[in-house]
């Protein structure tokens, strides 16, 4: 390779680069670009960049749980289309998203369900434009992959929230009003459910695994999710962060595996705290034997010195937090608590 061609090459990796961490770096000085808060009357863009609906009930009762909240509901184009087990081509289902980002009319943006496909999107966002016109944007699950990347790529608070689908019921409701509406510097905690025949609660429960207080950026989601993303510029920054997780139908040692890649990227050590949401029909699964989940989580995170508690209303449940990915945030290991120290929205 001759000279000029190897300084070209070094110039451009070095461009590309500084390019990938300019927004983070942007956040790190002047604070998170945080999104309008949404009002009712507000018009929601319902997208589907996860998965297919199979049959028009599921969108149905969607649009009228988003309008039950107060908004008015604006259809991406693609949200009913199908291509196996996608709402349409990659490029169709990226098209809905930035074009979301791009109408003026519309205040934010929320998924329909979760599935598989966002990472096959990821790469086909317009960030600038996300950059120049932020917005609400919501959903868990396969959205993890999204909204992430939306941080790490614009600085821009996203929202791992219900998506439209999910149950609506009084505490999600809440939930998501308190952080994503009312711009309050909300504190994040379980719902008490304590039977009037028993002594104790048992459900809702919280488990400090390492007690203690820290302060940083939420970042995280699902795990298998995150742990795909990897290696990539959509991977979050973890410095100095708070990491939430959760996840569903994994056997014990795919999230083992899966906390095993977050430990050998280096993710792991740089973390201000750990917040561990439900493992949903997590289990041992086939085999001569299996650690618990317990004693997977145990091996991770007790080496690190840091906060973690176990528990939090985050993941493939019925009653579930809204949380703000990017937002400045304090977590209390023996509490159970997330206190956001500023409002997540504008």
């Amino acid at each position: 390779m001759n000279p000029s061609r190897r300084q070209l090459l070094h110039f451009s990796a070095a461009a590309s680069s500084l390019l990938a961490g300019s927004a983070q770096a942007a956040t790190a000085t002047t604070g998170p670009l945080r999104p309008a808060r949404l009002r009712a009357g507000d018009t929601l863009g319902l997208i589907s960049p996860a998965n297919a609906t199979y049959e028009r009930e599921p969108l149905k009762i969607a649009i009228e749980s988003l309008q039950a909240l107060g908004f008015k509901v604006k259809l991406g184009e693609h949200v009913a289309a199908r291509r196996g087990p996608f709402a349409g081509t990659d490029a169709q289902r990226a098209a809905d998203v930035n074009a979301m980002f791009a109408d003026d009319g519309v205040a934010g943006i929320l998924a329909m369900t979760g599935g598989s496909g966002c990472n096959r999107i990821v790469d086909k966002l317009d960030y600038e434009l996300i950059r120049r016109k932020p917005k609400f944007f919501g959903g868990f699950s396969d959205l993890t992959s999204l909204v992430n990347a939306l941080h790490r790529q614009t600085g821009l608070v996203a929202f791992h929230s219900p998506v439209a689908v999910s149950e609506w019921n009084d505490y999600s409701v809440q939930s998501f009003k308190a952080v994503a509406m009312n711009a309050e510097a909300a504190l994040l905690r379980n719902p008490v459910v304590k039977p009037a025949d028993d002594l104790l609660a048992r459900e809702e429960r919280i488990t400090t695994v390492r007690a203690g207080k820290a302060q940083g950026r939420l970042v995280g989601g699902n795990l298998t999710v995150l742990a795909s993303l990897a290696g990539t510029p959509y991977f979050p920054d973890c410095r100095g962060a708070i990491l939430f997780l959760e996840d569903i139908n994994e056997y014990i040692y795919r999230i083992d595996r899966c906390l095993s890649t977050l430990r050998l990227t280096g993710a792991l050590g740089q973390l201000a705290g750990v917040v561990l949401g439900r493992f949903t029909k997590c289990e041992p699964g086939d085999g001569y034997g299996s650690l618990t989940l317990e004693e997977v989580f145990d091996d991770y995170f007790l080496p690190l010195n840091i906060p973690v508690y176990r528990g939090a209303a985050i993941g493939h449940i019925k009653r579930k937090l809204t949380v703000p990915v990017g937002a400045v945030a304090e977590m209390d290991a023996d509490a159970g608590t997330i206190r956001l120290l500023g409002p997540a929205v504008i």
